[in-house]
């Protein structure tokens, strides 16, 4: 309870100083500014961290988070990357998430039921994501794949590498370095949705695809931020 309570203190300190910023941004220094900042990521990186137990996707974002000044850098050029997708990657759920992106494709936009061949429309989308991973190519991106619980562990479990697999296989096809690119399986272990509900194993199939800085993106922005 008492973490609990330290990360809602913590948070709300951090909307405080954001006010102070955007009120009064002209009478900070530049070292007062990126205290404010830096405590401002910290309060929002406190909140996630709470999310990502159990959570692959926000573990990697919380996990490589640099804070501070060149957290607010990193977290604004995802912003206009995260708009980019939204705009070119139809199908696409994009999600900004401290210093990363989380784009999650629904498995029945991606794959027929039980298979793990990409579908000829689906390709499309992932070649547009492609796109605007190339043209952001400080960043490195993992890609996760999910199943709801109907069948074997063991065999959600292949599935999802399987899919996340044939993922990598369209994003490097299309000029995207490998050594970008991190696979993991997660089977059936990391639901979003309720398995006793239709609605629920629909939303628990999907592919999750996380973007997040890389270490030259990290070294500029910590460079600039000082």
């Amino acid at each position: 309870m008492r973490t609990f309570q330290f990360k809602v203190a913590t948070l709300g300190v951090a909307l405080a100083l954001a006010g102070t910023l955007g009120t009064s941004c002209n009478s900070l220094t530049k070292t007062q500014k990126g205290a404010a900042i830096g405590v401002a990521g910290g309060g929002v990186l406190g909140a996630l961290v709470g999310k990502a137990a159990g959570n692959t996707a926000l573990g990697a974002i919380v996990g490589g988070a640099v804070g501070g000044t060149a957290g607010a850098l990193i977290g604004h050029k995802m912003d206009k990357q995260a708009a980019e997708i939204k705009q070119t990657v139809p199908g696409a759920t994009v999600t900004r998430a401290g210093e990363g992106i989380i784009v999650n494709f629904s498995s029945g936009i991606l794959f027929d039921t039980d298979k793990a061949d990409v579908k000829a429309a689906a390709q499309t989308n992932l070649q547009k994501l492609a796109a605007s991973l190339q043209s952001n190519p400080e960043t490195n991106i993992l890609i996760v794949g999910h199943t709801d619980n109907t069948g074997s562990d063991a065999h959600n479990m292949e599935l999802s590498i399987q899919r996340a697999q044939a993922v990598k296989s369209v994003i490097t096809a299309n000029n995207i370095s490998g050594s970008r690119l991190t696979v993991q399986g997660k089977g059936e272990t990391e639901p979003i949705g309720d398995n006793t509900t239709v609605d629920g194993r629909a939303q628990n199939r999907r592919v999750e695809i996380v973007i997040v800085a890389n270490d030259n993106m990290k070294s500029s922005a910590k460079t600039t931020g000082q």
